[in-house]
């Protein structure tokens, strides 16, 4: 069976699995959820399976899966009708696909520069932001203790971290820098969520202000791996950390 036929039908499946369980009862939606991630990695380990090592197991797999199960969460914050649960639908299945095709590109990559590798790393760090903001929406949307929020936000963002740092330089192992970096950032982050748990902000201003660190952060490390840390580079992210910080002050309730 060709890579694209299975990405197709990898595709399919998954949509129709995720298609079900918005009919599924509420008492069982995390339930259902939680199958769907597992399912969601089976099939993303089967449709990439022709030149998937083991440790890209760890490294590629799980952001399809990560992806769908954010998706699927956010789902349910959403108004109940059929105009929503289609649109939603379609989106799911077009970003799954492109995940596919962008995790395909990184496991055959394999230490050698192919022309569409910056793309896929393009499109790989914006379905890393994509996860990010919508797990981080839904974390906060359940109004839980500032603790649970920081905890949650940490171990959710530290494999999406990894991921992101990883598929910089594609080793075939995983580099003991990549796991310290990802575990300060995912630190910081707790840190930061258990901050915005304890002012009265806005749900979606506050996973904006989350995802705009991870996108400053980030785009600095993935910078400084490739050893692009430029003074230029430097500029334009500090740029963009003072205007995340006025708009931060800005939406601050207290001031």
């Amino acid at each position: 069976m060709r890579r694209r036929e299975k990405f197709v039908i990898s595709t399919v499946l998954l949509s129709v699995f995720f298609f079900a369980i918005q009919y599924v009862s509420l008492d069982w939606r995390y339930l259902a959820i939680g199958g769907l991630a597992v399912i969601t990695y089976l099939v993303s380990s089967f449709a990439l399976s022709d030149d998937l090592q083991f440790h890209e197991r760890l490294t590629i797999v799980p952001l399809p899966t990560m992806y769908a199960t954010a998706v699927a969460l956010f789902y349910f914050l959403l108004p109940d009708n059929f105009i929503s649960q289609l649109v939603i639908l379609v989106l799911f299945s077009i970003g799954l696909y492109a995940l596919f095709l962008t995790s395909n590109i990184f496991s055959v990559v394999k230490g050698r520069t192919i022309q569409l590798l910056y793309a896929a790393q393009a499109v790989g760090f914006f379905f890393t932001l994509l996860t990010s903001l919508l797990i981080t929406n839904t974390v906060f949307s359940l109004h839980l203790p500032f603790w649970v929020n920081g905890l949650l936000i940490g171990l959710v963002h530290f494999p999406l971290i990894f991921m992101s740092l990883w598929a910089v330089n594609f080793e075939d192992f995983i580099a003991k820098d990549i796991l310290i970096y990802s575990s300060i950032l995912s630190v910081f982050l707790m840190e930061f969520a258990v901050l915005l748990s304890l002012i009265p902000i806005s749900l979606w201003n506050a996973s904006l202000f989350i995802v705009g660190v991870v996108y400053l952060v980030l785009g600095l490390l993935q910078s400084f791996l490739r050893g692009r840390l430029f003074k230029n580079t430097i500029a334009e992210y500090s740029l963009m950390a003072v205007i995340l910080a006025l708009l931060f002050l800005v939406f601050f309730p207290y001031k």
